[in-house]
């Protein structure tokens, strides 16, 4: 949606320039602290997830079970969320997904208190349906946004995951201390803040979520196909393609090299407190400077934002295959890689949403995050044969490939369509 177009559907819809401007400012805070109160939750899941499922079943073999399960949720619900999104628009989906995050976290609870390893496994998988509804904000804030300002405006939302990101974590320790105030399972106390930041994120978009970005956007579209002088904006689908296709390859790269690095850094001798830093400083480059690819996306474009992030995930790959040995090393390939995602997945979103027509945007989006997560769960399975068979430096080569495929494809990213379309009169 251009500006000029806009401000003139947004007209003939009864609804001003002005005021639709603000809605769409609006709308991005309420997205943003959303994120941020669902990040709190999952970010003390991510830390507490590992550990139960080692401590449950009784084999330090399945803690990487924790993530996969929440992962597969995530993988699970992204298509329904949307089409349920599409229905119902944006305020029901992201609550309905929370909800969902938040009977995981009772079952996680009540899994650790009966020490059931199944239940637990199950309550990740829901939690994981939180994830998708976080996923999914990024795209809910560019229902409203214009072409100038769509990479700056999905970028904000992600740019908010930070806050949550380094919040849960930390709230560990604390919640440790009240859950055992209020006889919780041991290692669950964390939770209690985590159920606490569901309910007001579900509160939230319930209560402040309106008018429904989704549901204005459709109705304004709607009403642009009436008028005389709407210009409707083809499909792309080989472009949408391709988007998909660069936000896959970046975030399975990306997981698998991540989530390999605290294991290679182990065997090489790194202190915990190294690799925690090492990992901290990576969550930082995915996300702190994700608004400077939203405007970089804007301005220079879509692809080439593309080009830039896979450029810099071929840099984190190299100097990890090279820097293998080196603590610090690897810590600058872990920041260049969270880089490289960043630049990936924000100008990839963007060019998703822009790229499909208004009935097919939320169904390609769902299955953008689909294909993502199930991409990078696999990514993950596969990453620990290879580091055994290859190491480490062979891992950042196998990788390297993925980066070498989605470069050359990026011509599809550009494919042309007859964005200027003028609808019939019925004069």
């Amino acid at each position: 949606m251009t500006d000029a177009r806009a401000s003139t559907d947004a007209s003939s819809w009864g609804i001003s320039s002005g005021e639709l401007a603000r809605v769409r400012r609006r709308t991005l805070w309420v997205l943003s602290l959303g994120q941020v109160l669902g990040g709190v939750a999952f970010g003390a899941t991510v830390s507490l997830g590992a550990i139960l499922a080692a401590e449950i079943s009784g084999d330090e073999a399945f803690s990487g079970l924790a993530t996969a399960f929440i992962t597969l949720g995530a993988a699970a619900l992204a298509v329904p969320l949307a089409a349920f999104a599409h229905r119902r628009g944006r305020r029901v989906a992201l609550a309905s997904g929370m909800v969902l995050a938040l009977v995981g976290v009772v079952v996680v609870t009540a899994a650790a208190a009966v020490a059931s390893f199944p239940l637990l496994l199950l309550g990740f998988a829901l939690i994981g349906a939180g994830q998708a509804a976080n996923l999914q904000t990024r795209f809910a804030a560019a229902d409203l946004a214009t072409d100038a300002s769509r990479g700056r405006d999905l970028s904000l939302v992600v740019w908010a995951t930070t806050i949550g990101a380094v919040l849960g974590p930390n709230l560990v320790g604390p919640g440790e201390i009240v859950g055992s105030a209020i006889g919780m399972p041991p290692l669950t106390g964390a939770y209690v803040f985590g159920v606490v930041a569901q309910l007001a994120a579900i509160a939230l978009y319930v209560i402040a979520l309106r008018p429904d970005p989704l549901l204005l956007a459709q109705r304004l579209v709607k009403a642009a196909g009436d008028r005389a002088t709407a210009i409707a904006r083809a499909d792309r689908p080989v472009a949408a393609r391709y988007a998909v296709i660069a936000i896959a390859g970046a975030h399975g790269v990306m997981v698998a090299v991540m989530a390999m690095t605290p294991v290679h850094l182990l065997h090489h001798g790194a202190s915990l407190t190294i690799i925690g830093l090492t990992i901290s400083l990576h969550v930082a480059g995915m996300f702190a400077l994700s608004p400077v690819f939203g405007i970089m996306a804007d301005r220079l474009g879509r692809v080439t934002t593309i080009l830039v992030g896979q450029a810099l995930l071929a840099a984190a790959l190299v100097v990890a295959a090279l820097g293998q040995d080196s603590a610090s090393a690897v810590t600058v390939a872990l920041v260049l890689l969270g880089l490289g995602w960043s630049a990936s997945t924000v100008s990839g979103s963007a060019l998703l949403t822009e790229s499909s027509s208004e009935e097919l945007r939320t169904r390609r989006q769902g299955r953008s995050d689909l294909i993502m997560n199930l991409v990078a769960a696999t990514g993950a399975i596969l990453a620990g044969v290879v580091l055994g068979q290859i190491g480490y430096g062979g891992l950042a080569w196998c990788a390297l490939a993925i980066v070498v495929v989605v470069t050359a494809l990026s011509f599809l990213g550009r494919k042309p369509a007859a964005d200027a379309t003028v609808i019939p009169t019925g004069k």
